[in-house]
């Protein structure tokens, strides 16, 4: 047929307009013999969209901002790895900003406004009805490992209380019974649930928790092994709420000569690259951080396409056990003493 339209495709193939917009433009959001029969008619009929007069007509720019609180890190530049693989899947480019605190939350994101089609927005250290004020309803959003929020918008998180309790339960299992944690910051969403079920499962095991809080720097576990290492007081595990506190804890006590794991497990929390790579390995929670972050993309081309889905949806970590954990004092006969 010459000059075939979407009209003709949708009519040819029994199904909506929309439903050929959806699978010619790469949207997740479609069943696979539905888009089978779609791309069969379209290619009998010729069709070919026109790039110039359907980006008009959709009046996209194509691009999604992502807006993260750090552009540094492996945790972020695994997000993001996610993120971009699923993006060039649908023909987006990303357009990148972070964002430190909720001062300039509102004027960064109407910075946003008319430059993309959506939003995928990580911060967990500021309140969501601060960004709303900056996030017109028109302009689909999704929220990962945000704050709860009255807002109807899309969200996915870490079930993060419930991923610090296992892994509370893995050192306990092990024989540990003087477990540090090394928090996040306490302002944000994701470091308070950490603690929450950190504490929980402590008490659970009929154990008293002990916080010392930290910023997910490397040198935050660092400070906190050594202030560990000169009062000891029955303390035989560290788990760090992130990963990079973990290698920092680690790296602390493998230079002061502290036996990891015969006398101090570490466990950390993400599964970032590194954490597997490090001697001896860390054992930690996994995050599919990828994932999450194509995830995030599928829902958010889907809600441009006009077919939004505001469930929530909950990642479940991982448990990985490596070799910081292996042994512990009590299994292996480890005299506890001076590090």
């Amino acid at each position: 047929m010459a000059n075939a339209t979407i009209r003709d495709v949708a009519r040819e193939a029994a199904v909506s307009v929309a439903s050929v917009s959806r699978v010619l433009n790469g949207h997740s959001n479609v069943r696979a013999e539905t888009r089978q029969k779609i791309e069969t008619v379209a290619a009998a009929l010729g069709y070919v969209p026109h790039a110039g007069a359907r980006n008009l007509s959709m009046s996209r720019a194509h691009a999604v901002g992502i807006v993260l609180p750090d552009l540094h890190g492996e945790f972020f530049s695994e997000a993001l790895r996610g993120m971009d693989r699923a993006a060039s899947e649908r023909g987006f480019h990303l357009l990148l900003s972070n964002l430190h605190d909720g001062d300039r939350a509102v004027e960064m994101l109407h910075t946003m406004r008319g430059r993309v089609d959506g939003l995928v927005i990580m911060a967990p250290h500021i309140d969501p009805e601060r960004l709303f004020a900056g996030l017109p309803p028109s302009i689909p959003a999704i929220l990962v490992n945000c704050a709860p929020s009255r807002e109807d918008r899309t969200a996915l998180r870490v079930d993060n209380f419930g991923g610090a309790a296992a892994m509370v339960r893995h050192l306990v299992a092990s024989g540990r019974r003087g477990i540090v944690h090394v928090s996040g910051p306490l302002s944000n969403v994701e470091a308070r649930a950490r603690v929450d079920g950190y504490e929980a499962a402590m008490r659970e095991a009929g154990l008293i928790p002990r916080v010392i809080v930290g910023d997910f720097m490397e040198e935050t576990g660092a400070a906190a092994a050594a202030e560990i290492l000169r009062a000891p007081d029955g303390v035989d595990a560290i788990f760090a709420a992130n990963d990079m506190m973990a290698i920092g804890a680690l790296i602390a006590l493998r230079d002061a000569g502290a036996d990891v794991p015969g006398r101090f497990a570490i466990a950390g929390f993400d599964d970032i690259p590194l954490a597997r790579l490090i001697s001896p390995s860390l054992t930690t929670m996994r995050v599919d951080i990828a994932g999450i972050g194509a995830r995030a993309i599928a829902r958010l081309a889907d809600a441009i396409a006009g077919t939004p889905d505001h469930r929530l949806e909950l990642s479940v970590p991982e448990l990985m056990i490596r070799d910081t954990t292996k042994t512990s004092p009590r299994q292996s006969g480890v005299k506890q003493g001076k590090a």
